[in-house]
């Protein structure tokens, strides 16, 4: 349990890190950032929306095959 603690914690703490840096060597203004940020993270979110309704309907044909046999 000590190890997954670390290992949370360290990620926690590259991540705090990486975001800093990312704001304060960003080549925009912040309110751009922000913006793109959003709109980067609204694209992600559909893709992946997107990506598990694939999968969703590719493990309910697989179910609907099974129970035939």
């Amino acid at each position: 349990m000590s190890k997954l603690l670390g290992l949370a914690v360290g990620f926690l703490i590259g991540a705090l890190l990486g975001a800093t840096l990312v704001v304060l060597f960003s080549p925009v203004s912040g309110d751009r950032l922000v913006r793109n940020l959003k709109d980067s993270y609204d694209e992600t979110l559909a893709e992946a929306r997107a990506v598990s309704a694939q999968r969703r309907a590719q493990l309910e044909a697989e179910l609907v095959q099974m129970r035939r046999h």
